[in-house]
């Protein structure tokens, strides 16, 4: 008696390929991803240069060590392993290194204190030079001298203490005015707003605080003869 045989059942497998991705896609992904890590890395690094950049000897090493690394990766590649990927890197960093923009110093409030070696700081309003129009200044009162720097911290007037003689602060024309008499001179420092009286009175103060009042002179009596 002949047994049936069944034949066995053939396993169907999955006929689907994952898709090779093309040497041009490749090299878009790559390029995609070296650029989303080089964002990555400027937005980490930019306040690190920010602060670089006020120095001018680390700001100018800085440069010339990115423009040798670019240079390198322009040279090196093309002649050992022929990778053009790291040529325009380097490319990029040796042109970076040239057009960056040269030192700039930022000389804050605190530094200028230190500088002048001042006692206190206080609003000096504005103040009208002959040949230029009026600048805001800030009055840094010292020892020795009070000096008005404007907003760049340059120095528009400078007033020794030992030869001022009044400092009064005085409604004129809906304005404060502060002025200093110091020898044959005279400077007047214009405050405006709501708290313009405020901040004459403030700097007012400030420089009477400063200023050595002569002592009167009592007249001497004759000695009585004998």
């Amino acid at each position: 008696m002949l047994k049936q045989c069944t034949s066995p059942e053939r396993k169907v497998m999955s006929t689907t390929s994952t898709p090779v991705p093309s040497p041009q896609e490749t090299t878009a992904v790559r390029l995609r991803n070296f650029g989303l890590g080089i964002l990555f890395a400027l937005v980490l690094l930019l306040p690190k240069l920010l602060n670089l950049r006020r120095d001018r000897r680390s700001w100018l090493a800085f440069r010339i060590l990115l423009a040798i690394a670019g240079a390198s990766l322009v040279v090196l590649p093309l002649s050992l392993w022929n990778s053009w990927h790291a040529a325009i890197a380097g490319l990029a960093m040796f042109l970076a290194a040239i057009l960056l923009p040269e030192a700039k110093p930022d000389t804050t409030l605190a530094d200028t204190v230190a500088r002048l070696g001042a006692l206190v700081v206080v609003n000096g309003g504005s103040y009208h030079l002959e040949d230029a129009p009026s600048s805001a200044v800030q009055l840094f009162v010292c020892s020795e001298r009070i000096w008005a720097l404007d907003s760049q911290q340059h120095p528009l007037l400078v007033v020794p203490i030992a030869e001022i003689s009044s400092a009064i602060a005085a409604e004129a024309s809906g304005d404060w005015i502060v002025r200093i008499r110091w020898a044959e001179h005279t400077a007047d420092f214009h405050y405006r707003g709501i708290f313009a009286e405020h901040l004459a009175r403030v700097a007012e103060s400030t420089l009477r605080s400063v200023i050595h009042t002569p002592l009167p002179v009592l007249p001497q009596k004759r000695a009585a003869t004998a």
